[in-house]
């Protein structure tokens, strides 16, 4: 069906089609983990379908630190193999999508009765550049205290010993999400968001497929394959239920918060990594005009689609803050945005909440239930290529059938055919400058590069139309906003105005007064181009609206006490 059966419109059209065919796999989960094994197995020819209950990245993978760890923090656990693979496969994910991912340096500082002095620090960075095969460009540097204030003034002065500057990819974990899923699906993959699972279908007590509700239209569909992958993050225990598997390790939710400022009022020169007085770490990092900052680990048992921030979050993130730079004075009036998201962790019987892993793990049940917990957004590729390989030792044994090897480590991702990292910033002027003869400024024009890498010609050619044929709706938006939300819904599967805002743009998070500004104008064109009615439009209105209260607005305490420290 290829990539133009990944618009919104198109939805009912691809459910109807995998109501109709037989796959070699059924994916049940549309996160990074869904969209790598979705990319992965239908690259290597694997008839694939998928299936998100709620949009793409709508859970974990749009509530992360959006950075692509080198896995530094795992050398406090001894976890040498670990920070080896994920620091290069860290390295593929930004070779394969550097529009998505961008290299940064993280000042980590340490101060008199710290967790860190100059010596533990030093040879950590030296192990972590080793381990993880660090370019040397982006090797550890050390610092001393002027060469660190010069970097971040704003950091505490009293007790300052120094720093180690390193580097970590800063990444939007959405949109990393949504370019893995575009290229599957242009690889040959179906794959459909608003599409729960109801119930797991057998055949002589082997699982055989899904029937799948759309969540807008009510209708369903069983979707049948010769295997079923549980990629559904945090609700991958919820699967295990249904297939009556669910026993021995299980999940342990932790809940992360990071709040959002204005760069006026929290003016960070550079990314910082610090640690708190009760031993945890916290990032705080500049991006696009605003700071961020997190996260909290604490353990959590409430709503899982909708994890909130509560007072004890937004206060312990300020305090960390202010403790670690004194001179901003943060206050809870200065958080324009927030974030919460929960990490689906393994948890096993008789462990204590600091064992509880942070690695990956793939269970298969006595049903044939393959499924795939725990892991991380750095090592997605990697996690999808051993799931894969062993769905097609599964089908090689269950029908005869061969496929060629995993090759997703050298395949861009959508948007990412740049020329790699080395060719980037010669794409990015280059686009700017083409984007003149569409109308555009090179401001707009370098945004959307940076953005959409090398999908910019598609929104170019969005704009040359837009700008032709503009009116009613479209017309009251600038091309800004325009364009972009035509891209997403033509060929993003952008379904709600929340969509659009949160996981395609990330503006509810970094521009949530822009939100405001044109939520009416961006609900009135998507009205129109889908053809709501007036009961669906006040729903999506009041969702997007329920979205920027809670960004802002704690909740009252939900989850149990106890604090994870093993981060």
């Amino acid at each position: 069906m290829g990539e133009q059966g990944f618009a919104a419109q198109e939805r009912t059209a691809v459910l109807e089609c995998m109501g109709r065919e037989h796959f070699d796999i059924l994916i049940i989960g549309g996160g990074i983990t869904g969209a790598g094994i979705a990319l992965d197995a239908a690259d290597r020819g694997l008839k694939t379908a998928l299936v998100e209950m709620q949009d793409f990245a709508a859970g974990t993978s749009s509530r992360s630190t959006k950075l692509v760890h080198g896995g530094l923090r795992y050398l406090k656990q001894f976890e040498v193999k670990m920070v080896a693979e994920v620091g290069k496969e860290r390295a593929i994910v930004f070779e394969n999508g550097p529009h998505v991912t961008i290299p940064e340096r993280m000042l980590l500082p340490f101060h008199k009765g710290g967790t860190f002095n100059a010596f533990t620090t030093s040879i950590g960075l030296l192990v972590y550049d080793f381990l993880a095969g660090v370019k040397h460009s982006e090797r550890r540097r050390m610092l001393d205290i002027q060469a660190t204030l010069e970097r971040e003034p704003l950091l505490k002065r009293e007790g300052l010993k120094g720093s180690g500057s390193y580097v970590e990819y800063r990444t939007d974990d959405a949109r990393l999400t949504i370019e893995v899923m575009k290229e599957a699906v242009a690889r040959g993959a179906l794959a459909v968001n608003y599409a729960k699972a109801d119930r797991l279908l057998y055949d002589e007590g082997r699982i055989s497929g899904a029937s799948v509700t759309d969540q807008v239209t009510g209708k369903s569909y069983d979707i049948r394959a010769s295997l079923v992958i549980n990629a559904a993050g945090p609700w991958v225990d919820t699967l295990r239920e249904m297939d009556r598997s669910k026993e021995g390790k299980v999940l342990r939710l932790t809940k992360g918060v990071h709040l959002v400022f204005d760069a006026k009022r929290f003016p960070l020169q550079q990314a910082v990594y610090f640690d708190t007085p009760d031993g945890r770490m916290v990032f705080a990092i500049p991006r696009d005009g605003k700071t961020y900052a997190g996260t909290t680990d604490t353990v959590y048992e409430g709503d899982i689609a909708h994890p909130r921030m509560t007072a004890e979050d937004r206060a312990y993130v300020l305090q960390a803050i202010n403790g670690m730079f004194p001179d901003v004075k943060l206050n809870i009036k200065d958080v324009e945005s927030s974030w919460a998201g929960v990490r689906p962790l393994i948890y096993e019987d008789g462990k204590s909440p600091s064992e509880i892993s942070r690695k990956d793990e793939i269970w298969k049940s006595r049903s044939g239930l393959i499924t795939i917990a725990g892991g991380k957004l750095t090592g997605y590729r990697k996690m999808s290529e051993l799931v894969v390989d062993q769905a097609v030792r599964e089908l090689g044994r269950l029908h005869g059938q061969s496929f060629r090897p995993c090759r997703t480590r050298h395949i861009p991702i959508s948007g990412g055919d740049v020329g790699g990292s080395a060719g980037w910033d010669s794409f990015v002027s280059k686009q700017a400058i083409a984007g003149a003869a569409f109308g555009l400024s090179p401001q707009t024009a370098r945004a959307w590069a940076t953005r959409y890498g090398s999908n910019t010609e598609r929104l170019f050619a969005i704009a040359a139309r837009s700008m032709k044929e503009a009116a009613g709706a479209e017309a009251a938006l600038p091309v800004e906003v325009r364009v972009p939300l035509l891209y997403a819904m033509e060929q993003e599967m952008t379904v709600t105005p929340s969509d659009f805002f949160i996981r395609r743009t990330g503006a509810l998070f970094f521009q949530i007064d822009e939100v405001k500004r044109w939520q009416e104008p961006v609900i009135a064109l998507m009205s129109e181009h889908a053809g709501w009615n007036a009961a669906q439009e006040r729903q999506y209105a009041a969702e997007l609206d329920a979205c920027l209260h809670e960004a802002v607005t704690p909740v009252k305490a939900e989850e149990k006490s106890g604090v994870v420290k093993a981060i």
